[in-house]
């Protein structure tokens, strides 16, 4: 049962944080985030007797909570692509 070993939680969040400094924006790393502390509980013997349902829903709130945590940190982009209209100039 390969979602209870520890290494390919530690394997998968090293893809996710590979394929996040490949992206343009912050996609990847609340997964990466997950998947590692889910390896890390893993390793510890803290979610070894979980089903898989139990396993991806323990990911799953991780990964929200590290995607919110790092919105809060990181921000919002806001700003907005300047359109044209006849009134201004779009060099304005």
């Amino acid at each position: 049962m390969i979602w209870t070993t520890w290494w390919a939680w530690m394997a998968g969040a090293l893809v996710l944080a590979i394929l996040e400094v490949l992206s343009p924006a912050y996609i990847y790393l609340g997964f990466a985030v997950g998947a590692f502390f889910v390896g890390g509980l893993l390793y510890f013997g803290a979610l070894v007797s979980l089903s898989l349902p139990l396993i991806l829903l323990v990911f799953a709130v991780i990964s929200l909570v590290a995607w919110l945590g790092l919105r809060q940190i990181f921000g919002v982009r806001l700003e907005k692509v300047k359109t044209w209209d006849k009134e201004h100039d779009i060099n304005d």
